[in-house]
């Protein structure tokens, strides 16, 4: 299915640090010893996020962080034609360790950490438009990018962020026994790119080999689950943008995306 789409902005928070220049030439020798590389609780204002977790925060700030990767005020996405596409491999992992060790944690019903998630960051930016929840690693966010595209084909909103937030460091030991899945360092990330209507076409496959960008961005950011597909279109847009093919891979599913990315360097 072909529907017109580009990304404009891309907020990316590791780790390493705020944006893609902050990412290591090779996140595992810059890991050393550590299997996970944490990123720190932001400090945001206001009193609704003093019981926030970790994740919504995390959410809220990569949505700042595109923001002002798009020169764009706060009131620039709110209302009903900004469409929401969240995606995470391991949203429920914080907060069902937290259930099982009997800690007292913000969320009563761990399996609905996805949606606190959303929520909280419809709720900061004031987005009243269609939303869609995704659970899965890379190809979930090749799969919401596609759905993104959709919407703007179909009219149905002026724009659509995908947003992918992944943490590790609350359920380390969960990942460690499964470290057959992934290889390390786990890097924590929150990255939101911005998608909006344009004249080419976004194209959507299931097979083919991985695309030099998802390489790159498992290279240099390390093993960011959802987020690693648009790690890799903030890494296109820093080369200059144009047509850009985007991959990511899980669980045996090879899930690849041709779209649009405007240049950082050409922006104005």
């Amino acid at each position: 299915m072909r529907t017109g789409a580009c990304v404009q902005a891309v907020g990316v928070l590791t780790g390493w640090g705020e944006g893609v220049a902050a990412l290591p030439d090779d996140a595992r020798a810059a890991a050393t010893a550590h299997p996970v590389i944490r990123l720190t609780r932001p400090a945001l204002d206001g009193e609704r996020f003093r019981r926030a977790t970790r994740e919504c925060l995390l959410g809220v700030a990569a949505v700042q962080q595109m923001l002002g990767d798009a020169d764009l005020p706060r009131g620039a996405i709110a209302g009903p034609r900004t469409a929401l596409l969240f995606v995470t491999a391991g949203a429920y992992g914080p907060s069902n360790v937290e259930f099982i060790t009997g800690r007292a944690g913000t969320l009563h019903f761990p399996y609905t950490a996805p949606s606190a998630l959303s929520a909280e960051v419809a709720i900061e930016f004031g987005l009243t438009g269609a939303y869609v929840i995704l659970v899965g690693g890379p190809t979930a966010t090749v799969d919401a990018l596609w759905q993104a595209g959709r919407l703007l084909g179909e009219g149905r909103c002026d724009r659509a962020l995908v947003l992918a937030v992944e943490t590790f460091d609350e359920c380390e030991a969960l990942w460690r026994r499964a470290r057959w899945v992934l290889p390390t360092p786990l890097v924590e990330a929150a990255v939101c790119a911005m998608l909006v209507r344009g004249a080419s076409g976004v194209t959507v496959t299931g097979n083919g080999s991985g695309a030099a960008f998802e390489a790159e961005a498992q290279t240099r950011a390390g093993s960011t689950l959802a987020c690693g597909p648009l790690i890799a279109l903030a890494l296109a847009r820093e080369a200059g943008g144009g047509a850009t093919r985007v991959t990511g891979t899980w669980r045996g599913r090879r899930a690849a995306i041709e779209l649009t990315t405007t240049g950082r360097l050409a922006r104005n």
